[in-house]
This record gives structure tokens, C-alpha cells and sequence, in this order.
């Protein structure tokens, strides 16, 4: 009875269908060796770090079977680690927060050009200071500073507010809301305190060629640089003033 059922339905099973399934039987059997084969290089894994990895494997690897296309390999990408991996470098990328870049800057920009104002009224005649102030070295390393900072308290609204929309004239409204920014504030500081010693390596250095004193010039352009500025000024003109008379007697 056996034999006449077998036979009875390879009598009515259409040969395109036999071969399909002599392909999924073949594909199957070449995927169990594959397992065989591949738990046969694991070997026995006794330790619960190796189970895990196993499973892990296991997980990405999904396996489909069709009556007509045989069997099938999937390959499942782990999301979830690369949504780690993308929020470890967002967190790398911003380490430090605008609040702490700006709180840093004040006292980083401040202390950087502090040794060159005591350079310049300690030893303004020393050969080290005329060489440290004639360098560009420290207006690089500075705007450079200001840079960063700026771009980091851009917004889109910063010109809008710096520039009035309708006669591109300053506001006041705008100008504070602007600098009650931190960033924007702080960029404001680097900016004065390179304006300022630029402003004073200019005095110190129109000092040393004219013979005139700089000392108490160099040090209101640290505080206020447009009164230093003046003074160094009104200093030139007394001492022109002074050689004048001297030649003269």
C-alpha cells in the first residue's frame, strides 16, 4: 500500500515540481553540514562568554526556507549598536558645553596677554621685549581664539541684531539682547582684549623710536585703551616740545 501511494503521487507530481524540491532538499542538506561544520570549529563551549557570543551569532543570522527557493540566508544588521556608536560621537563631539567655553575664555584671554603689558613697563628697553612684541606670533594664536569663539555664538539671527534690518545702523535693544549671550560676550572680550594690546605694542614700539616714554600709556591701554592711546599722544608732543627747547638753548 505503501509503495502504490508512493507511486501513485510521483505519478501525478509535475517533474518541474520534483526538481524544486530535489533543490531544497539539496540546499538544505548543504546548510546542515555548513552548521556541522561550523559547531565542529567552535568545539564545545563550555564557558558562559563563549555561549553568549554563539548566541549572538546565531541572532544575526536568520534562516528562511521556501517550497520553491530553497533555503535562504539572512544577515539582520544590529541597530542598536550603531545607534550607540552614533550617540558616543555626538557626545565626544560636544564635550564641553557653551556655558564652559565661554566661562574659560574670560580668564584664559586675560591671562594670555598679561606677561606682554609686563613686559612692556617692567623692561621696555630690553632686547627680549622689543623681539616678543615685534612678533606676530601672538595676534595669530589670539585671533584665532576669537575666531572659534565667534563661530560657535553665530546664530541666525546675529546680524539681524548686531545690524538694524531697515538703516543697518546698530540698535541698542539689539546690541544687548545680542551680548546677554555668554558667547557672544565672551567673543566681545577676546575681541577688546586683542584690540587692546595691539593698540599697545603700537604705542610701546612708536615709544622706542621716538624716545618717548611708554610706560604709563601701555598701562591705561590695558584698562582703557582709547585714554592710553591719547595719552601716549599727548606724551609725544610734550617730549617734541621738550627737544625743541633743549636744541634751541
Amino acid at each position: 500500500m505503501a509503495i502504490s501511494s508512493s507511486c501513485f503521487c510521483h505519478l501525478f507530481i509535475s517533474p518541474k515540481l520534483q526538481t524544486n524540491c530535489r533543490v531544497s532538499a539539496l540546499a538544505s542538506n548543504i546548510y546542515t553540514k555548513r552548521n556541522n561544520a561550523a559547531s565542529f570549529a567552535l568545539g564545545p563551549v563550555k564557558s558562559d562568554v563563549s555561549r553568549q557570543k554563539v548566541e549572538e551569532l546565531r541572532s544575526k543570522l536568520s534562516t528562511g526556507w521556501s517550497f520553491l527557493g530553497g533555503s535562504r540566508i539572512v544577515i539582520r544588521p544590529n541597530v542598536t549598536r550603531n545607534l550607540l556608536q552614533r550617540k558616543s560621537s555626538r557626545v565626544s563631539a560636544s564635550w564641553f558645553s557653551t556655558s564652559e567655553i565661554a566661562a574659560t575664555a574670560f580668564p584664559l584671554g586675560s591671562l594670555s596677554v598679561l606677561p606682554f603689558y609686563v613686559f612692556m613697563v617692567v623692561a621696555p628697553k630690553a632686547e627680549f621685549t622689543h623681539k616678543v612684541m615685534e612678533s606676530k606670533l601672538p595676534y595669530i594664536v589670539l585671533g584665532r581664539l576669537y575666531a572659534y569663539i565667534l563661530v560657535l555664538s553665530w546664530r541666525p539671527d546675529t546680524l539681524q541684531l548686531l545690524f538694524h534690518y531697515q538703516d543697518l545702523i546698530p540698535d541698542q535693544a539689539g546690541i544687548t539682547q545680542l551680548f546677554s549671550r555668554e558667547m557672544s560676550l565672551a567673543s566681545a572680550w577676546i575681541h577688546i582684549l586683542v584690540m587692546d594690546l595691539f593698540a599697545a605694542r603700537l604705542v610701546y614700539l612708536d615709544g622706542l623710536q621716538n624716545c618717548v616714554e611708554t610706560r604709563h600709556s601701555v598701562s591705561l591701554c590695558l584698562m582703557s585703551c582709547p585714554i592710553g592711546v591719547i595719552s601716549h599722544f599727548i606724551t609725544k608732543a610734550l617730549s617734541n616740545k621738550s627737544n625743541k627747547e633743549n636744541l634751541r638753548v
